[in-house]
């Protein structure tokens, strides 16, 4: 029964919660509901496995831990980037009334939504891989997005642990293009759905297998080496939902014979608080050991 699990979870849990979704849509749901409701079940039914059959003990997170990663959730993964798309609605709206910019409806919105939403996460990864890589290998993104990777264990909450300038630039390359071409609410719900359940399960702690879905998804097994301590191992891994960038770029890393070690930041002294973790960036005496 364990190893059904194991390998039976994350398949099981991703492909419910997209499928949740395109049913409540068909049922006429509504777009919040549609969007909301399976990633909310999704998460759980994980942070329960997280329980149920966690990959190590040692990574359960205190109290003070589960505070601040919800704060970080609440206020720069959800909040922040909705305020981002209604600020561009607004530009949007203002540059373009009265104008006819039906020419610029690139999408193929007559494409089954599915399709439509495998398209969007294909073009989100082929430029999110390279934006997440010069995150890691030049000195000015990275005193951002070390924010991310500041945690010494990885649990679900903590998948929103982001700097807003780095989660700011993320929007530029993961929303706002789709925002231009005019992709419907109903497939950007589709793809916020896989987005959310896969990154709540990236940085799960639970001990799940995805075997030959490790040739092609970016799953907690890869993208914990992602979070190592060491640059020579968390310098892989980049990408967003798939691993066929890393493939073709030789980023993939995925050990056979030992499992990741510890996790988080050289500086082991690198402020954990909401505030502090908002300044951190800015001050550069951190960046000396926070590599």
């Amino acid at each position: 029964m364990k190893r059904i699990v194991q390998y039976g979870a994350y398949p099981v849990i991703l492909l419910g919660s997209v499928w949740g979704n395109l049913r409540l849509m068909e049922a006429g749901a509504g777009f919040l509901l549609s969007t909301y409701l399976p990633v909310t079940l999704g998460s759980l039914l994980i942070m329960w496995l997280e329980l149920q059959l966690p990959y190590r003990a040692s990574w359960k997170p205190s109290g003070k831990d589960v505070v601040e990663d919800s704060a970080f959730l609440a206020l720069v993964h959800v909040l922040w980037p909705k305020l981002l798309a209604v600020g561009v609605a607004f530009l949007l709206f203002d540059i373009w009334n009265g104008q006819d910019w039906s020419t610029f409806a690139w999408w193929p919105r007559e494409w089954p939504v599915p399709m439509q939403a495998i398209m969007m996460a294909l073009m989100v990864d082929s430029t999110r891989y390279w934006l997440h890589r010069l995150s890691h290998e030049w000195g000015p993104l990275w005193r951002f997005h070390a924010v991310h990777h500041s945690p010494h264990r990885l649990y679900t909450l903590n998948v929103g642990r982001f700097h807003p300038v780095d989660k700011g630039l993320q929007f530029l390359l993961d929303s706002l293009p789709f925002i231009l071409m005019g992709v419907s609410p109903t497939v950007l719900s589709l793809y916020f759905v896989f987005y959310a359940v896969n990154g709540f399960f990236q940085h799960s702690n639970v001990d799940v297998k995805l075997g030959w879905l490790n040739y092609l998804m970016s799953g907690p097994e890869l993208h914990r080496w992602h979070h190592s301590m060491w640059a020579q191992e968390s310098n892989n891994n980049y990408g967003n939902h798939l691993i066929i960038w890393d493939w073709f770029f030789g980023t993939r890393y995925l050990p056979s014979d030992r499992e990741v070690e510890a996790l988080g930041l050289v500086n082991r002294r690198y402020p954990t608080g909401f505030m502090q973790q908002m300044a951190a960036p800015f001050h550069p005496e951190l960046d000396k050991t926070a590599a």
